[in-house]
């Protein structure tokens, strides 16, 4: 199944692309795999998910956490940390 990932603010320049279908390999399951899987994927990905553990990630357009099964997902985006005002 392709999963479309979007990838947002300085994450996706680091990436270099604002999105992409994918589709994951067997054996990533949670939001955690996933992160780490993308990191294996090159020097822009390694650098934008140095510090995975401060990526936000939605799943259809909900937040969850790295805990999260990915297993159906149309849609993970991956956000910077956010701050507001």
């Amino acid at each position: 199944m392709t999963t479309r990932l979007i990838y947002f603010a300085w994450v996706r320049e680091r990436i270099g692309m604002p999105e992409e279908d994918v589709e994951l390999p067997a054996g990533i399951e949670t939001v955690a795999d996933l992160l780490r899987w993308l990191q294996s994927r090159g020097e822009g990905y390694e650098h934008a998910l140095q510090y995975p553990d401060v990526i936000r990630v939605a799943i259809n357009q909900e937040h969850v956490d790295h805990h999260e099964k990915i297993s159906g997902a149309r849609e993970i985006a991956l956000f910077p940390p956010m701050t507001g005002g």
